[in-house]
């Protein structure tokens, strides 16, 4: 059964495969943080020693210390897996600033594209919610593109009430405590 963990070594290999996916379908720098991490570490994350330097970097965004780019939160990664499989990640952000209320919100997800309509975006977002609740976030903000129809499903299932639109970003709160 599919779970949310801390980022491992041990999925090297199928995260790898997960990155060439992600990178034939053109996120490389799309501005997501799966974007973010091909164009900065895809060139060297082959090499066992930079993926355990890249793991340990996605494990101290946590940290209110760690330097972060500009307008970026601390966040707590944590990694879909299944069998010492890499299905996806998602990523809990501790607050939200501006550019996280008006554009990422609390919460953000990706599914690796082979593993995709099979429920892991709900199940992940489903298993999220009690995290964020024990980190004091009584209600979290999730967004997607007005045109991501599975995102919307997704949020929506998990309970997300929809407050507004702001530019292509739908805009949904999922109170915490009831998950």
């Amino acid at each position: 059964m599919p779970e949310l963990s801390e980022p491992d070594t041990a999925v090297h290999a199928s995260f790898l495969a997960a990155m060439k996916e992600f990178e034939a379908e053109g996120r490389t720098g799309d501005g997501s943080m799966i974007g973010r991490d091909l164009a900065t570490w895809s060139g060297r994350w082959h090499e066992p020693g930079a993926f355990a330097a890249y793991v340990a970097a996605v494990r101290a965004d946590v940290l209110e210390e760690t330097p972060r780019p500009r307008g970026h939160v601390p966040c707590t990664t944590l990694w879909w897996t299944e069998d010492g499989e890499w299905l996806g990640r998602l990523a809990i952000r501790h607050r939200l600033n501006r550019l996280m209320l008006e554009f990422a919100g609390h919460i953000g997800y990706d599914v690796r594209p082979s593993a995709r309509r099979r429920g892991h975006g709900t199940a992940m977002l489903r298993a999220a919610l009690p995290a964020a609740h024990r980190m004091g976030i009584e209600a979290v903000l999730v967004t997607c593109d007005d045109d991501n129809d599975a995102s919307r499903r997704i949020i929506e299932h998990c309970g997300g009430r929809f407050e507004d639109q702001r530019g292509k970003k739908l805009r949904y709160w999922i109170d915490t405590a009831a998950a």
